[in-house]
């Protein structure tokens, strides 16, 4: 299993650094930056498991940095530790009820309190089933609520991808090989549908199997799936043994995508919704290479 990565955005080097080695020798990957931009743009390449933000930061505020983190559909829901100076009330109002920030925690800290904070939210997230373990994408819950939703409005689609022999490989080159190309194949995923102007749009993964889903507008999903299946082909070989590409003792793994659209229902509720789109995938699957 993969180590949860923590966000750190902190300008002060001396608290960044203690935090960075105390929780890197409890077993989690820790990302450090010191400015608001970097925490944006590194949560939307590649988002973290819990991020521990600082409000007085040199290009913005930690409220302005959380603000937006709560209206990116990829980023809306990853947990926020607030790690402050400032300590008034009005300060932990704006961080729990404008930044929704799950904890406010003010400076000077007790690291070990720190730990726990974090340790506990992390389970707290794993408990309500939010993100899938390996790939961080919303799964479980979250993807109910949004097909959910979704199926209240008109003018959607929903594209349900699948990855062709997934399973033979992670016989073949084992679980910690199988796990990086489903961290290759969200990215992917996400790079798509951000390539594509689709800030809206949603990207979650099913619990079990190799599944993806993305729920677009019509004009945007052709596009977004061409590009990734094409972005696909043409990266996943790396992901074999040197050896055994050049020998060609494979087929590789392929992407099979099943569209559904508003048009095609009614639908009486998620279960038909998948029903329907898991059958669309296995006839587009079997008609194309195994």
């Amino acid at each position: 299993m993969s180590k949860d990565t923590i966000l750190l955005v902190e300008d002060d080097v001396w608290i960044a650094r203690l935090l960075d080695v105390y929780l890197s020798e409890r077993g989690y990957r820790v990302v450090s930056v010191s400015r608001g931009q970097q925490a944006l743009d590194y949560c939307r390449e590649t988002p973290p498991d819990l991020i521990v933000l600082d409000i007085r930061l040199p290009d913005m505020t930690g409220y302005d940095v959380g603000i937006a983190l709560r209206a990116d559909p990829q980023t809306q829901n990853i947990p926020i530790v607030v790690l402050t100076a400032y300590s008034e009330k009005q300060d932990r109002m704006t961080a729990l009820d404008v930044v929704q920030a799950d904890y406010f925690l003010p400076k000077p800290f007790d690291i070990e309190e720190v730990h726990a904070i974090i340790r506990n939210q992390l389970s707290d997230n794993r408990r309500k089933g939010h993100y899938h373990p390996i790939t961080n994408l919303p799964t479980g819950d979250l993807v109910n609520e949004q097909l959910r939703a979704m199926l209240s409005n008109e003018g959607w689609t929903l594209a349900l991808i699948r990855i062709n022999g997934f399973e033979s490989f992670t016989q073949l080159y084992g679980v910690v090989v199988g796990e990086n190309v489903l961290k290759f194949s969200a990215l992917l995923l996400l790079d798509a549908v951000r390539t594509h102007d689709g800030a809206d749009d949603f990207v979650g993964q099913m619990i079990v199997g190799a599944y993806f889903l993305i729920v677009s507008t019509p004009d945007r999903i052709e596009r977004i799936t061409r590009d990734l299946s094409q972005r696909f082909d043409k990266d996943i070989k790396l992901h074999y043994d040197y050896r055994d590409r050049i020998e060609g003792k494979f087929s590789p793994m392929s992407l099979s995508v099943a569209v559904l659209s508003s048009a095609d229902g009614p639908f009486r509720d998620i279960r038909e919704l998948t029903e329907v789109a898991e059958s669309r995938l296995h006839t587009q699957r079997s008609q194309s290479r195994p």
